[in-house]
């Protein structure tokens, strides 16, 4: 890893964009580094190159025309330790937040929507952010998550390690998921899911096949099963088709992007509670990320993106902030939604 982040370091010293990354279960760490200092936006999604999409708005691209892409292979010397203390109880936090999804369940109930996905962002003071041996700590920890470090001087910087893809495609035969319902994990073997989170996870996924049905066909689902994600579990079920002929990626991606997981249903009216009631921006969580029309490990024609979970941005080398939610149905818990939360805010904070 040393020598790509010497790469890294420098880019820093001349303010240039980059992203190193590593895939689920890789041993290989890609850096793809920008060349210049242009802000580049995909529209089309027909680029070739490294995407990072918003909640809501236009999708920033570094070329592969413009950039210089290099690889490490993945060995550790040394076990993570976290030196972040336990917190005390932000109770003002915790009010408002609690209050946030109450006004939630009473829209749901009164038939607004089935479903609205709510978050917050937490600020947390640390004493003093180093991005190779954070991003080393986060590798060790998520192997099987997607994990992530993107930097642009007009934006800001972003870490992130995520258990759910958005889309995997090559040329036109494609695979999804959809994953939904958390739990602490135990060690149990035997897990016990609830109707709620149950509920939660369907919604998602017949979202995703009753809206993929006009542009693709042969597909395929799994039954729901459990997946773990560091220190949480998942309901996930694994979706797979082809793309017509007379669709593309672009229309696939504006079906699935946002997801009901990170959003509601219905997904308009309920982004449209979200940006009027969660009262801060939520940016780059939520939105998604990863190669679009590019394997940068094979040069093939590929598209691998990530849904941007479990992620922080780096505000400077004192403050990071981190953005958790929670799926809201009309028998949710307030108080219980705020734990979860709670629960996902580990998941950045044990590389801290």
């Amino acid at each position: 890893m040393k020598s790509l982040f010497e790469k890294v370091h420098l880019h820093q010293k001349l303010q240039l964009p980059f992203v190193v990354y590593r895939k689920p279960h890789s041993k290989t760490l890609i850096g793809v580094f920008q060349q210049d200092d242009h802000l580049y936006f995909s529209d089309s999604f027909s680029e070739k190159g490294f995407v990072f999409a918003p909640f809501d708005g236009m999708s920033v691209i570094m070329l592969v025309e413009k950039s210089e892409v290099k690889f490490n292979s993945i060995y550790f010397e040394n076990q993570p330790k976290s030196h972040l203390e336990n917190e005390s109880e932000d109770i003002a936090e915790k009010e408002k937040f609690i209050s946030l999804v109450k006004k939630g369940i009473f829209a749901i109930r009164r038939g607004e929507f089935d479903k609205v996905v709510l978050s917050r962002k937490e600020t947390v003071t640390i004493q003093d952010f180093q991005v190779e041996n954070t991003f080393e700590k986060m590798l060790q920890l998520y192997p099987s998550a997607f994990c992530y470090y993107w930097s642009h001087p007009k934006i800001g910087e972003w870490m992130g390690a995520t258990p759910e893809k958005l889309i995997q495609a090559k040329r036109n035969v494609f695979n999804t998921m959809a994953l939904a319902g958390t739990q602490p994990y135990q060690g149990d073997e035997v897990v016990f899911w609830k109707d709620k989170e149950k509920e939660e996870q369907g919604f998602v996924t017949d979202f995703i096949l009753e809206n993929l049905k006009p542009h693709t066909f042969n597909v395929m689902a799994s039954n729901p099963y459990t997946t773990r994600a560091g220190n949480l579990l998942h309901i996930r079920t694994d979706v797979e088709g082809i793309i017509n002929h007379d669709s593309n990626l672009k229309k696939v991606i504006d079906i699935l992007h946002p997801t009901p997981a990170v959003c509601g249903l219905p997904k308009f009216t309920a982004k449209d509670f979200i940006i009027k009631n969660e009262n801060y921006q939520r940016e780059f969580y939520t939105g998604f990320l990863g190669e679009l029309n590019f394997n940068f490990n094979t040069n093939e024609e590929a598209t691998d993106l990530f849904v941007n979970l479990r992620c922080m941005k780096v505000i400077d080398k004192e403050t990071v902030a981190l953005f958790v939610g929670c799926g809201i149905t009309k028998d949710s818990n307030p108080e219980a939604e705020w734990y979860e939360t709670v629960n996902k805010s580990k998941t950045m904070k044990k590389v801290l």
